[in-house]
């Protein structure tokens, strides 16, 4: 077997960085809210919305759990995050993306 790099979702900091403002959470008070206080700190969630690195799976579980959501929702480019986002409510599902339309 090759080393063959992944495939590294194109949206998910934008996603990671929407959820946090959509929730209107300081980064610190995201990490409360996530539970991950003793492992993670302000500046990570700070790289994961800018793209310098990717949260590790169970951080992303964190994220999709705290906004009742799949994962699919944050890890495919191909998917919007839901429109009604909000924490811990009714588990909501993933939207198509809207193809940007041309004038």
């Amino acid at each position: 077997m090759g080393k063959a790099s992944r495939r590294k979702p194109a949206r998910l900091a934008e996603k990671l960085l929407a959820i946090r403002l959509k929730l209107e959470l300081s980064q610190n008070q995201l990490i409360k809210r996530l539970g991950l206080e003793d492992e993670l700190e302000q500046q990570y969630i700070s790289k994961f919305e800018h793209g310098v690195i990717e949260p590790a799976l169970h951080v992303l579980c964190a994220y999709a759990d705290l906004v009742n959501t799949s994962l699919d929702s944050l890890a495919r480019d191909d998917l919007d995050l839901p429109k009604g986002l909000t924490a811990r409510g009714k588990r909501t599902r993933a939207l198509p993306q809207r193809e940007s339309r041309k004038r």
